[in-house]
């Protein structure tokens, strides 16, 4: 029922810097991948403000390198560091969780790709759900020591999945994960690896939430960045009609980044995952075949499916763990 959703101060008119206000994050220490473009700069650049030592995690060091050059600057903080993460490739993705050391606290699973075709991974996995869900799924599994060294730290430690109202187009096909024999679409593409990154945030929760883990899904909400950069005519004419028919209205970069940090370090959802956040708030849950310009606030049942996301981490797990091409 509404009335045991989650419920915070923020709004969508929130902005990052606002939900971090007054923190004081000194001692923590967060991942964010995908953050050398888009909200995930001001996801770190949030975190980084108020004293946490932050890892950009991106595929264009060079890239990575300047945003972060940028946030020491904006924020007087040297706890900035960067180490490259293709999230497509499983040989990188093992590197970086080779090379980390000691307990994290926070991992923003930001990174996001969207295609205008048809793309493969070397495994032959469709590329925006290798990309979205699989190698987030890997990063995290390979950190859960880390983030249980942390939450014996803190009094807990978090994972946050961004997600999309994407996730209202398609739930996962687990008999065509890779679009083997079904036609492809990149926006049902997309939508698949949303809705994947939500059960993640449920089944993680339930794996790990003995040992003080939780992990939640956000919606930032629309927001122009360089995800749309490969959209097609027919995806872009999509977005223009999703937003004609007030399924979205555009945010600025630092308010799309709010909802982010408001499951990042909130104290509602300190101890408290398997949700999935819009604009600030836990979501209400609409059935599977409810329209998405209909409640566009919402959360479809499908991407919080207890049995569907068991289900999802077993086949992801038979995935990433696999050896060879």
């Amino acid at each position: 029922m509404a009335t045991d959703l989650i419920t915070t101060g923020f709004t969508e008119h929130s902005t990052a810097a606002e939900v971090v206000h007054g923190l004081d994050l000194h001692g923590l220490r967060a991942v964010v991948t995908g953050a050398s473009s888009g909200i995930g700069v001001e996801t770190a650049r949030a975190l980084a403000s108020v004293g946490a030592e932050v890892t950009l995690a991106v595929r264009n060091v060079a890239a990575g390198d300047a945003t972060a050059e940028a946030i020491r600057a904006s924020t007087g903080s040297s706890a900035v560091r960067v180490r490259r993460l293709d999230l497509a490739d499983r040989r990188s993705v093992a590197g970086f969780v080779a090379q980390w050391e000691g307990a994290l606290h926070l991992l923003v699973n930001n990174a996001g790709l969207v295609t205008g075709g048809l793309d493969r991974t070397p495994e032959g996995w469709e590329l925006q759900l290798a990309t979205n869900h699989l190698g987030h799924f890997a990063l995290a599994d390979g950190l859960h020591g880390a983030l249980a060294l942390g939450a014996s730290q803190r009094d807990g430690a978090r994972v946050v999945s961004v997600s999309s109202t994407a996730h209202m187009r398609a739930g996962v096909d687990f008999d065509d994960l890779h679009f083997a024999h079904r036609d492809y679409d990149p926006q049902i593409a997309y939508a698949q690896s949303k809705t994947a990154n939500s059960l993640f945030a449920v089944e993680a929760t339930r794996r790990w939430a003995g040992e003080g883990i939780v992990a939640n899904a956000v919606n930032p909400g629309g927001v122009a960045t360089g995800l749309q950069r490969h959209f097609t005519p027919r995806q872009r004419a999509s977005l223009d009609a999703a937003e004609a028919a007030g399924v979205f209205t555009y945010k600025t970069v630092p308010q799309g980044a709010a909802t982010t940090l408001v499951a990042a370090v909130d104290p509602a959802f300190a101890h408290s995952g398997g949700h999935y956040l819009d604009d600030g708030q836990e979501a209400y849950t609409v059935p599977d075949d409810a329209e998405m310009a209909d409640h566009p606030h919402g959360v479809k049942a499908w991407a919080l499916d207890p049995g569907l996301a068991i289900r999802l981490w077993t086949v992801s797990a038979e995935l990433v763990r696999a050896t060879g091409p």
